[in-house]
């Protein structure tokens, strides 16, 4: 194992939506930080912050060969981060690329993050208010999800052979500026018509990115997250349809112009089951998917005070500051007046 101070980690997916404001967190807490980028990837914002950039291809093990020498602590947040595709795309860069990952880690560094996602605990037909690290998960057929499930199978492996010290965090549905939950509401809004799951009734289950990655700071330093899984989920009170609603507000639209309507999950459940498939054989994307409705059809509001209890973590950044946040980065887009 790695004996320097702590202090040197390696961010994978540093490019991305959560590794650039995890990043900048770790630069700004004085941490050594290097951020793993594709090959060709723009990476100037990183290197602007002082993140030292390396390349390579997680689902090519070949060139990322001595990426964690000097390492003290991964941060790994690299996968394919959508709602469509097939099996094999989402096991590529999920399940494939963390066993490249823990490999070139194992024996060299002190612990390992791994970021998950609720959708690991089996999303599907059922409600998972109230649903607790230790509580059982299965696989539901949602590619990523499945992928991710298996991905925590394999850090857990390694954990328990003392190969890396890891740590699970399951984060809920993540906002904040250039989130694909803000682009993609955006987007949906500038249409005339608006389908909800069970007319949006259900909580959005949401975290804003700054409150996540305050989680993430804090499973690399705590000794007692060695071993651990924790859920990590804002306490807000939005439902699916209060968010849209303020996502049109943030828009200056009036939500009449846009028509809100409703679809039985009953229906929505086996209708994307269908048509997600078809479309990931033919590599059309469409948001038709069982991902996406048992995202937005369920209660998912998992339990997080194992996190707040162990790790002191908390909601720090409030809803209305996080709207307040996005509305300010939609206005810099051009996405608001």
């Amino acid at each position: 194992m790695n004996t320097n101070n702590g202090k040197n980690v390696l961010v994978t997916g540093a490019g991305g939506f959560i590794g650039t404001v995890l990043c900048k967190r770790l630069v700004e807490d004085k941490f050594n930080v290097t951020g793993l980028a594709m090959p060709g990837e723009k990476t100037e914002n990183l290197e602007q912050m002082g993140v030292a950039i390396v390349r390579g291809n997680l689902t090519m093990p070949e060139t990322i060969r001595g990426i964690c020498d000097g390492i003290d602590t991964v941060y790994h947040l690299a996968a394919r981060v959508t709602y469509w595709g097939t099996r094999k795309e989402f096991y590529d860069t999920i399940y494939e690329a963390t066993k490249n990952m823990l490999e070139e880690a194992a024996g060299r560094v002190r612990s390992f993050v791994y970021v998950s996602s609720v959708v690991a605990i089996g999303l599907g037909p059922e409600h998972h208010k109230g649903h607790r690290e230790n509580d059982p998960v299965r696989k539901t057929g949602i590619f990523y999800g499945d992928a991710k499930l298996d991905a925590e199978g394999l850090v857990w492996n390694y954990h328990r052979d003392g190969k890396i010290s890891g740590t699970v965090i399951r984060p809920t549905n993540v906002i904040g500026p250039a989130s694909v939950w803000v682009r993609d509401a955006v987007d949906n809004l500038n249409n005339p018509f608006l389908p909800l799951i069970d007319g949006g009734r259900w909580s959005a289950s949401l975290l804003y990115v700054d409150n996540l990655v305050d989680a993430l700071v804090l499973a690399g330093i705590k000794e007692i997250a060695a071993g651990q899984t924790y859920h990590i989920r804002d306490d807000y009170s939005a439902t699916w349809r209060q968010y849209f609603t303020d996502i049109a507000g943030l828009m200056g639209k009036n939500v009449k112009a846009t028509t809100f309507f409703s679809i039985p999950f009953a229906l929505a459940w086996p209708s994307a089951g269908f048509v997600g498939t078809i479309c990931a054989a033919l590599h059309i994307k469409t948001t038709m998917t069982r991902h996406n409705v048992a995202m937005m059809g369920r209660d998912n509001d998992i339990d997080n005070s194992k996190a707040k209890r162990e790790l002191g973590w908390n909601t720090r950044v409030t809803y209305e500051d996080a709207l307040r946040r996005i509305g300010a980065w939609m206005k810099k887009e051009g996405l608001a007046p």
